[in-house]
C-alpha cells in the first residue's frame, strides 16, 4: 500500500477537503478521494472526518492508497470493423459509444474485449493488462481509426511516431456556429479544468501543447461542417479547442452548449488515419466515411437551408 501525506497551505484553508485533494493529486479523481474519506482511508490530524470537511491551516492529512485490485478483462465475441491487419498492427473504426479500455463503469463491451477475442494473445504488453494494444483512445462517444499494437515491437514504433508528430490523423466535425474563414490553426495549451476535474481547458497551468489545424467543408445555417487535424493529441483536444474559439461541437455534453442538438454525444468522426508501418516503414493510410446518424444530421442540416 501507498502513504501519501501533506499539510494544509494557507491558501486552501476553507475549502472542502476533497476539492483540495482533487487538484492536488491529479493521479486520482475526486470521487476515489471521497471513496477514501467514506472507508477512513483519510486522517486529519490522525482522526477520521466526514466527508464535507472544511481546510484549517496546518491540517496533517494522512492516506493510506488500497492496493488496486486487478481486474480479470475478459475476451467477448464482439464484432470489428478491421480496416487493416497483419502481425504487427490492427487498424480498427471504432463505433461510436463504444469505450476502447475497461474503466470504471466500463469492464465489458470494451474495444479491448473485442481485440482480446479476437486476436487472443497478440497484443501488446506495454500498457498492462487493462489496455493490451491500446496505442492511442478516442472518446467513447466519437467513432473512427484506430490503430493498434499486436507486439511490442510495434507498439514502441507506433508511439514514438505519435511522439514526433509524424501520424495522420484527421476527424471531421458538425460544430455550432457558421465559421467566418475557411481556415485554421488553433495553438493554445490544454490541462486539467481546476473547477471540474473530469473536463480538460485551455489553460497555462499544468498543460501540454495542444495544435489542431482545422478547414471548412461546408456552412449551413447556424452550424459549420470542418475537417480538424490533429498535430498533437490532447484529451479532448478538437471538443476544448473548438470551444476555444467559440464553435463547440454540436451534440457534446461536455464542451457544448446547454441547447445542442439530441444526437447521443458530439459529432466527431476520425475519418483518416496514416503511419509508418513500424517492420517496413512503408507509409500507409486508412479511411472510413462518417456514421450513418452523423451522415443523417448532415442531410437535415442541408435540407433546413
Amino acid at each position: 500500500m501507498e502513504k501519501i501525506e501533506l499539510v494544509i497551505e494557507i491558501e486552501d484553508v476553507g475549502q472542502r477537503l476533497d476539492k483540495v485533494l482533487s487538484d492536488r493529486l491529479t493521479d486520482y479523481s475526486r470521487s476515489q478521494i471521497q471513496t477514501w474519506i467514506k472507508d477512513n482511508d483519510l486522517l486529519v490530524n490522525n482522526e477520521t472526518i466526514k466527508g464535507n470537511y472544511k481546510c484549517k491551516k496546518g491540517d496533517k492529512i494522512s492516506i493510506i492508497v488500497p492496493e488496486v485490485e486487478e481486474l480479470e478483462i475478459l475476451p467477448e465475441n464482439i464484432s470489428l470493423d478491421i480496416a487493416f491487419e497483419d502481425d504487427d498492427v490492427i487498424v480498427v473504426n471504432k463505433p461510436k459509444g463504444m469505450v476502447v479500455h475497461p474503466a470504471p463503469g466500463h469492464y465489458t463491451g470494451t474495444l479491448v474485449n473485442a481485440l482480446l477475442y479476437h486476436c487472443k494473445d497478440s497484443l501488446s504488453g506495454i500498457n498492462g493488462v487493462a489496455r493490451p494494444g491500446i496505442v492511442h483512445r478516442i472518446d467513447m462517444d466519437t467513432s473512427g481509426l484506430l490503430m493498434v499494437a499486436k507486439n511490442d515491437f510495434a507498439h514502441e514504433k507506433l508511439v514514438d511516431q505519435l511522439q514526433k508528430k509524424t501520424v495522420t490523423r484527421k476527424y471531421l466535425a458538425i460544430v455550432h456556429g457558421e465559421i467566418p474563414h475557411e481556415r485554421g490553426t488553433i495553438d493554445a495549451p490544454i490541462g486539467r479544468d481546476t473547477a471540474d476535474r473530469q473536463r480538460m481547458t485551455v489553460t497555462e497551468d499544468n498543460s501540454r501543447e495542444a495544435v489542431t489545424h482545422f478547414e471548412v467543408i461546408e456552412k449551413f445555417k447556424d452550424f459549420t461542417y470542418v475537417e480538424c487535424i490533429l498535430e498533437t493529441g490532447r484529451t479532448h483536444q478538437i471538443r476544448v479547442h473548438m470551444k476555444y474559439i467559440g464553435f463547440p461541437l454540436a451534440g457534446d455534453p461536455k464542451y457544448g452548449p446547454r441547447k445542442t442538438l439530441d444526437i447521443n454525444g458530439q459529432a466527431l468522426h476520425a475519418a483518416v488515419l496514416g503511419f509508418n508501418h513500424p517492420r517496413t516503414n512503408e507509409y500507409i493510410e486508412f479511411s472510413r466515411p462518417i456514421p450513418e446518424e452523423m451522415n443523417r444530421l448532415l442531410q437535415f442540416l442541408k435540407n433546413s437551408d
